[in-house]
């Protein structure tokens, strides 16, 4: 008997297909759980938006959303079983009438109301934010948005981020401090750990400093697009580590960054620049007019582009890996679970890949804003 191709891609096809809804291990178990959590969703919404998550499905949830927020502890995994965090805990810095120091240990995994001179705190387990409150540690919600009414004191603490950034800084330091004096020693010969960066460095200089900027004014731009460019990229791997740590996923980290591009563009920007904005030769003189506020309007969104881009591309990615390895726990069967496991290790893989593409992204589209605003204009505009 001979089997077309087609026919065998077709079986081939609908077996993947159906493999996620096959379940080997208490099926009957299994339908219960899930008429008994639709037949109560609506009933217990409220209280479940509170309540510690329960099934495998909500634990799943939560887990993605501890993963990608921001923490005042170092947890590296829990003891389900015995509750036991295994991690570190880190400082926290608030100013509140004055400044209040202490350790985020006091909360005890966002679960207690912690004390300092006569003042209590309490981290918000949806938004992990520090509010201030009563000894009892209650925390009231506007009836229509949900948010906390509570005062939020200035946050000031050494965060999983800020010390995922701290660590970031220190490793670069000591790379490339020390790259740099293996030039001085072995006469431009680099030598140690920081050989292996040599390659990309001049790779930034050749194929994206010099072809953007130009030969004249590229040098003055390098430090900052070395360190943007080796910031972005140790950060989006640390992303990838299993520790939680998603810096270049949060809004505000990219923004910071998103600036810096923004006020060396404006800062360092030349009157040809700021002419083709205001005045753009070689245009009927009432269409400058029009096009002034259009090209005013493109100086705003250049960086707000550079945010969003970096945030969305890390962010979503994941959102999209933690979904797809929590598939592995939702499947009762070797194997779905097996083709989660090969799936989300595929895409780990491609997330490495995604790591450098968008540090090379936002530094390239960094040294053409910074080209645009130093390229000099021969033309008259007579000749238009």
């Amino acid at each position: 008997m001979v089997i077309s191709n087609k026919a065998l891609r077709f079986i081939i096809a609908t077996f993947v297909i159906c493999l996620p809804f096959i379940s080997m291990a208490n099926p009957e178990k299994d339908t219960t759980i899930v008429q008994t959590v639709v037949a109560h969703e609506g009933a217990e919404a409220s209280h479940e938006a509170h309540a510690e998550p329960t099934d495998v499905k909500s634990k799943v949830k939560a887990f993605i959303k501890h993963h990608v927020l921001d923490s005042h502890e170092f947890s590296f995994f829990q003891d389900d079983e015995t509750g036991v965090h295994y991690g570190f805990s880190l400082p926290i810095i608030i100013y509140d009438n004055g400044f209040q120091i202490f350790s985020s240990s006091k909360f005890e995994h966002g679960e207690a109301v912690a004390e300092s001179n006569g003042n209590f705190y309490k981290i918000n387990h949806h938004d992990g934010k520090i509010y201030k409150t009563d000894a009892a540690g209650t925390i009231t919600e506007d009836e229509k948005s949900g948010h906390p009414t509570n005062v939020r004191p200035l946050d000031l603490s050494i965060t999983k981020s800020v010390l995922s950034i701290l660590i970031a800084a220190v490793l670069m330091f000591f790379i490339f401090t020390g790259l740099a004096k293996s030039y001085a020693k072995n006469n431009g010969i680099a030598s140690g750990a920081g050989r292996i960066f040599e390659p990309v460095v001049l790779f930034i200089r050749d194929e994206i400093a010099i072809p953007n900027i130009g030969e004249k004014h590229y040098k003055k731009y390098m430090s900052y697009l070395l360190t943007i460019f080796f910031f972005i990229l140790f950060l989006n791997i640390f992303g990838l580590m299993p520790f939680g740590i998603n810096v270049t996923g949060n809004l505000t980290i990219t923004f910071s960054l998103a600036i810096l591009t923004f006020l060396i563009t404006n800062l360092t920007a030349n009157k040809n620049y700021w002419g083709h904005i205001f005045w753009m030769p070689g245009v009927p003189k009432p269409m400058r007019i029009v096009l002034a506020p259009i090209e005013l309007l493109g100086v705003v969104i250049k960086p707000f582009s550079l945010m969003i881009r970096l945030y969305a591309n890390i962010f979503a990615g994941h959102i999209v890996l933690m979904s797809i390895i929590g598939l592995m726990f939702i499947f009762k069967s070797w194997i779905g679970s097996s083709l989660s496991f090969g799936l989300s290790f595929a895409l780990s893989i491609l997330e490495i890949l995604v790591a450098f593409l968008q540090a090379y992204i936002f530094t390239l589209l960094s040294a053409l804003y910074f080209g645009m605003a130093v390229e000099e204009h021969h033309h008259e505009e007579a000749h238009h």
